[in-house]
């Protein structure tokens, strides 16, 4: 019984004193920060304040830009396309992909009548440019380097200046 009340007045006397080294280690810290806190929050206000501005500017600056990239796709020629692109199961398993890439590309320049890089470097003008958007690409490589697509639904986009750009097709 004696060992008994000394333990538990062990763990009170522990208990107290933990409790009272943290009332005490959360006065002190609770005190500095409540001095410094009204000191930095005007300038974290001010801070907040010059980034909202910023990123105003910013997207005062970024509307006409879009305006401009949006006049500049007028679209003059649109048509939707079923790519067939089995034959490129024929070449090994690590060629496939870059393969099908190709042929799409080949395909596109065929059938939007693009004109050939050797005809355009001669009359020097401005080169009509084939552009494959990230969503094609990504559908391509989906399944990786060895197991592209049979076939491919695009939707091919001629803008002013002669440049192909190829979308996915909706749905798709």
């Amino acid at each position: 019984m004696v060992k008994e009340e000394k333990e538990l007045e062990d763990k009170e006397v522990k208990e107290e004193t933990e409790t009272e080294v943290s009332e005490e280690q959360l006065e002190t810290v609770e005190e500095p920060k409540a001095e410094e806190a009204p000191e930095e929050k005007p300038e974290a206000v001010e801070e907040a304040e010059e980034k909202k501005e910023e990123l105003a500017e910013e997207k005062k600056a970024k509307k006409p830009k879009e305006e401009k990239a949006a006049e500049e796709e007028e679209i003059v020629e649109e048509k939707f396309f079923t790519v067939p692109l089995g034959k490129a199961w024929i070449t090994p398993p690590r060629r496939r992909a870059p393969r099908a890439m190709r042929m799409l590309k080949f395909f596109i320049t065929k059938h939007m009548k693009l004109e050939s890089r050797k005809e355009t470097e001669e009359e020097e003008e401005e080169v009509s440019r084939l552009i494959i958007s990230n969503e094609v690409n990504l559908r391509m490589w989906s399944r990786g380097i060895e197991k592209p697509p049979r076939k491919i639904r695009v939707r091919a986009a001629k803008d002013k200046e002669g440049n192909v750009t190829v979308y996915l097709a909706e749905g798709d």
